[in-house]
């Protein structure tokens, strides 16, 4: 994994915004045309929405870093890191379907991919495992930037990433001998101490989705 290049080039972006503030413009447009579901506290809307799409894509790095390590861990690098890899080059060599998005508004469209490919990958280890690579629920920010993206552009997103996790991780990939051995390993204390650093990011940052919303 060639994360020190994300992280160079999310600290481009960063310098970017911090000379534009192109994204912060983008989003104060987008505020009055939220989903109802995404809660954001009245004082400083604009600021808390821009700092949690910075985190969101400021945590990439870390969690592909974490995904391969603990995937190493399980026996099944060679199956996970592919579909890592490609997350990774989503940033590094965006593909034309990223044309006209810079700065952090383009990094959000290739953080977005690398957090779903993860959570697709979460819920395969849930399924064969019963618990998932990394605890870490992104659901709530997953959702959030869905619709900071736009529907119709973030649907191609997802698609991108089912393609590519069915074609690289199989139930055979969960068949191996230590993968089973891991699955002992996912239960202890030590485990689960390794991953309280990753509580929940939306929560963390302020940023809530009502999903019981009444229908108008």
């Amino acid at each position: 994994m060639n994360t020190a290049a994300l992280r160079e080039q999310i600290q481009k972006a960063q310098q970017h915004e911090a000379e534009s503030g192109l994204l912060t413009r983008q989003l104060e447009n987008q505020l009055p045309h939220l989903h109802r579901a995404i809660q954001l506290p009245e004082a400083d809307a604009n600021g808390v929405l821009t700092r949690f799409v910075a985190a969101y894509i400021e945590e990439v790095p870390d969690l592909l870093d974490a995904a391969n390590e603990v995937a190493r861990e399980a026996g099944i690098e060679s199956q996970v890191k592919p579909v890592l890899k490609i997350a990774e080059q989503y940033f590094l060599q965006p593909p034309a379907i990223m044309a006209g998005h810079v700065g952090l508004d383009s990094l959000l469209d290739e953080a977005y991919l690398a957090h779903r490919f993860v959570e697709e990958v979460n819920d395969l280890y849930i399924k064969h495992l019963g618990q998932p690579l990394i605890p870490l629920d992104m659901t709530v920010a997953n959702l959030i930037a869905h619709q900071l993206i736009g529907e119709e552009f973030a649907n191609q997103l997802d698609e991108a990433v089912h393609h590519a996790v069915d074609e690289m991780l199989n139930d055979e990939s969960f068949a191996l001998e230590s993968v089973e051995a891991y699955r002992e390993k996912l239960s202890s204390p030590d485990t689960g101490a390794a991953w309280k650093r990753w509580p929940c990011m939306s929560r963390r940052l302020g940023v809530g989705l009502e999903l019981e919303q009444p229908v108008a």
